[in-house]
């Protein structure tokens, strides 16, 4: 079996609450909240799981948060390597306006890192032997170089490893120069790394190869939101719409879909089957509730549908 590494920076415990209605200035009467560990590569490592394969999550922890997100990873038996960290590990609110079926997401910003702490997730992978994925996905918290993503594809190269990222922002742009295996940017952020304000979707594949051909990433897997996802390498340019389906959450639909793709890339899949599984693995996601994400029935199910269209 392949062994797949992920990196979550900013991980945060995710709490998801619904209440009948979303209105200011009143006190409002809602759910039990649902308590999930997220962030990334967490999301990522749980998707994994989920769909039946395996890999470490690597993530700072501390604090009372922390304890509670490690108990967490735990009971979802994520084999986990926890970083210890001054900071609390940070909260992330979902809110379901139940009346809309509107969703509102309230991220905080999470705690900062010393240099000893960032670096420790390097070291660590520095030591590991046969790693044949590295998933490092998610914001970067204070204190983190923005330069972190091409530090890690140094170390990436020389151990041979193909390394996976999905960020956004001034990150982004900073990983690309140090040549990835894959990226998952959104339009906007294809755009921007592209170097244009706006990029129109008949533009997509020539603006990803671009970035292919200057050495940015071998494969570039743009999300197109409700038009499922293209995958562009040198070669090759696939698209895949998802299903129609009843939506519930789209939080960790993005994690879920990477999960998949690098899980079908591990039992080495042709690329089409991989976009497939993946987009199969995100649309998943949206069908359950809060931070739930994919579940193994229903991606294969839906897998199985995007493979006869």
């Amino acid at each position: 079996m392949k062994k797949i590494i992920t990196l979550t920076l900013n991980p945060a415990l995710d709490k998801s609450i619904s209440v009948p209605k979303l209105v200011p200035e009143k006190k409002l009467l809602c759910t039990d909240a649902k308590v999930e560990p997220g962030g990334g590569g967490i999301n990522v490592s749980r998707a994994i799981h989920k769909l039946g394969g395996s890999s470490i999550a690597i993530y700072p922890s501390g604090g009372y948060t922390g304890k509670e997100f490690d108990a967490l990873m735990a009971a979802e038996h994520i084999e986990s390597v926890v970083l210890p960290m001054k900071g609390s590990t940070r909260e992330n609110f979902v809110v379901l306006d139940a009346s809309a079926n509107l969703q509102y997401r309230f991220g905080m910003r999470g705690p900062e890192l010393c240099e000893q702490e960032w670096q420790q997730a390097l070291e660590y992978i520095k030591e590991q032997n046969n790693i044949d994925f590295i998933v490092a996905s998610g914001s970067l918290p204070p204190g983190v170089p923005a330069n972190f993503f091409g530090r890690l594809a140094m170390i990436s190269k020389q151990k041979k490893a193909k390394l996976v990222v999905d960020t956004s922002g001034e990150a982004l742009q900073h990983a690309v120069q140090g040549g990835l295996f894959l990226i998952k940017p959104n339009l906007g952020e294809l755009s921007t790394l592209y170097g244009k304000e706006k990029l129109a979707k008949e533009e997509v594949v020539s603006a990803a190869r671009s970035i292919i051909a200057s050495g940015g990433s071998e494969i570039i897997v743009v999300s197109l939101g409700a038009e499922g996802a293209v995958l562009v390498t040198k070669d090759i340019a696939l698209q895949v719409k998802p299903p129609d389906v009843t939506i519930h959450s789209t939080v960790g639909a993005g994690d879920s879909m990477v999960g998949g793709m690098v899980l079908a890339l591990s039992k080495s899949w042709s690329l089409a089957d991989v976009l497939c599984y993946g987009v199969a693995a995100g649309t998943a996601a949206t069908l359950n509730p809060g931070t739930e994400l994919c579940k193994k029935e229903d991606t294969e199910r839906l897998f199985k549908e995007l493979k006869q269209q």
